[in-house]
């Protein structure tokens, strides 16, 4: 063993800053020799990403634990003093869902903010994270946590970090906060007032029913189409998260009455006992939402995940149910929302769509025939929010009102209330969207197909490679290595027209079989590479930042689709998903070189 892994776990067996079981937990494996779990807990620090914390819950530097928690949180108080100073009235929001001990690290973050003299107000049972980003607006809060870890497996929790602006944070923020993270190596150092002293300071308040009936309130406002709710019926799933009581909720404001839940996974479970993953993205994680559904011949399957901020769905069409991948889903509802806000006097002077670079250009020929720009953003909505507050504050001119936009995971926004993607408003807008089409007697197979028809025929899939630990972090940067230093002139027959490396921020194209660089890229740095071919098919390749898995995003065009017949049409699905599959392959074999 490497002594420093040795020292370090020694420090985690034996300081007395570490409760009892901690100081086991690492003591037992220093007994059984256990090499390669100690090298996988201690040879890095839990990285404090762009976002915040995610990781494996349990003891040591690289787990999830209150003492990283309390690390964290640190990091963030020192530096919302930095930039606050003094200030006796700052406040922060934190939230949480279901995921084992996410009430217990939301109180450590909430005793870490007392210690500092900042108030923390906490929501007294568990509520999706975008709730609390509405809640950092509405009680304006210097910033906002929601400890969640979001859709990934039951072993993980984490947690999201917020600035003012109700959005997670971005530049300079971010940095400044790692930098603090970095500098605290001795837990003995981190102070925390203890909750009970804290309550009885004014430090520490538990909010309820106000935040709710705000948040409800403003989601109520996107309601466009009220048609089709008689005889009309949803069958709803949380996935053993959040979204019990504000989804079911806010579909019986919105007028929906024929909801059905699914018992088993009703209620909140950290152990996410009936499903491998619980993440709406995967068609497994909603059996159970489709066997309850077929025995009711429901219209609408809906699931979302532990935090609420993704939504999958699945249609009745005929005898049988349709699923949707999230580029699916968000055409269906970005088209579908600007044609209700259009139609209902609502559509605002310089309307804006935001999607991510990973998304279908599908939503960008949508937006503009409802006169809308569409912006791009890099992948993760703290980005596109961020691009939305740039124009609410007046920075970025001229001056465009944000109206929807999303991302290929499964994440979509109306409005700007909320700063990031949120399950709960997505699902009664997808409730109104089904239940208005169902009344026109059209599928959303129809309306999806009539879009190609429109505007081209875009189809997408995502390939994922999962490699954990240490070797699966250098594993992943080496393909990166790879893909950048050599990359291919052609894929599946079709040349490469740019390259675009949002890491060295440049646009290149190839001559021969070389790159020359273009242009800069005007985007801020991240590990993605993006392939666009003379077609317009789009291949994007990117490290995940929240979990050990790197992405490949294709997306294949076929303008030739527009004004075709529904066969002819078809006949295009059946070739572009083909070569999906062949780029897919292309990608996964450069990628194992």
């Amino acid at each position: 063993m490497e002594q420093t892994i040795l020292d370090r776990a020694t420090y985690w067996a034996t300081n007395p800053v570490f409760d009892l079981s901690t100081r086991s937990e690492i003591q037992e494996l220093l007994d059984t020799k256990n090499v390669k779990e100690l090298t996988e807990r201690f040879y890095r620090d839990l990285e404090f990403g762009t976002g915040g914390l995610r990781g494996i819950i349990g003891a040591g530097r690289n787990r999830i634990n209150i003492y990283n928690i309390r690390k964290a949180t640190t990091a963030l108080a020192l530096y919302l003093r930095e930039v606050h100073g003094s200030r006796p009235d700052l406040k922060v929001a934190i939230s949480y869902d279901s995921r084992n001990y996410s009430r217990e690290f939301s109180i450590a973050a909430g005793e870490i903010f007392a210690a500092h003299g900042i108030k923390a107000l906490m929501t007294k049972e568990l509520r999706p994270t975008p709730m609390l980003s509405f809640m950092v607006r509405h009680f304006q809060c210097v910033a906002g946590i929601c400890v969640t870890a979001s859709h990934n497996p039951a072993a993980y929790n984490g947690y999201k970090v917020y600035w003012d602006t109700g959005a997670q944070i971005i530049a300079p923020h971010d940095g400044a906060i790692i930098a603090k993270y970095s500098e605290l190596s001795r837990y003995e150092d981190i102070r925390f007032l203890p909750v009970e002293t804290a309550i009885k300071e004014r430090l520490f308040e538990e909010i309820g029913a106000e935040l709710d009936e705000a948040y409800f309130k403003s989601v109520l406002t996107l309601s466009r189409r009220r048609t089709g709710r008689s005889n009309f019926s949803i069958v709803y799933t949380p996935l053993h998260g959040s979204g019990l009581y504000p989804v079911t909720e806010m579909l019986k404001r919105f007028g929906f009455e024929n909801v059905l839940v699914v018992p088993e996974q009703s209620q909140p479970d950290g152990r996410f006992p009936t499903v491998k993953f619980p993440n709406p993205e995967e068609r497994d994680a909603l059996h159970l939402a489709l066997e309850l559904a077929k025995k009711h011949q429901a219209d609408l399957v809906m699931g979302t995940d532990p935090d609420t901020d993704r939504i999958g769905i699945m249609v009745r069409e005929g005898n049988d149910y349709t699923f949707f991948n999230g580029n699916q889903i968000g055409c269906l509802l970005v088209d579908f929302f600007l044609s209700a806000t259009r139609d209902a006097g609502l559509m605002p002077k310089n309307p804006l769509v935001i999607k991510t670079v990973v998304t279908t250009d599908l939503q960008a020929d949508i937006a503009a025939e409802y006169g809308a720009t569409c912006e791009e953003t890099l992948t993760g909505f703290k980005w596109i929010c961020g691009l939305i507050e740039e124009y609410e504050s007046g920075r970025l001119k001229p001056y465009r009102k944000y109206v929807c936009g999303g991302e290929e995971s499964y994440g979509f926004l109306a409005d700007s209330f909320v700063r990031d993607k949120d399950a709960v408003s997505a699902a009664c807008v997808a409730a109104e969207m089904v239940a208005h089409y169902k009344s026109l007697n059209l599928t959303c197979s129809q309306v999806l197909d009539q879009i190609f028809q429109k505007h081209g025929l875009y189809q997408e899939s995502l390939f994922t490679m999962t490699m954990t630990g240490k070797a699966g972090a250098e594993a992943i940067k080496s393909m990166m290595i790879g893909l950048r230093t050599n990359p291919p002139v052609a894929i599946d027959g079709i040349a490469v027209a740019t390259l675009r490396d949002f890491e060295t921020q440049k646009i290149l194209a190839p001559t021969g079989h070389k790159f020359i660089v273009l242009e800069k890229l005007e985007f801020p740095k991240s590990d993605v590479l993006q392939f666009i071919l003379i077609d317009g098919t789009k291949v994007s390749v990117r490290p995940s930042g929240t979990e050990p898995k790197i992405k490949f995003y294709i997306s294949v065009k076929d303008p030739t689709a527009k004004g075709s017949s529904t066969k002819d049409l078809q006949s295009m699905k059946e070739n572009a998903n083909q070569r999906l599959r062949r780029i897919e392959e292309t990608f996964v074999a450069m990628a194992k070189t």
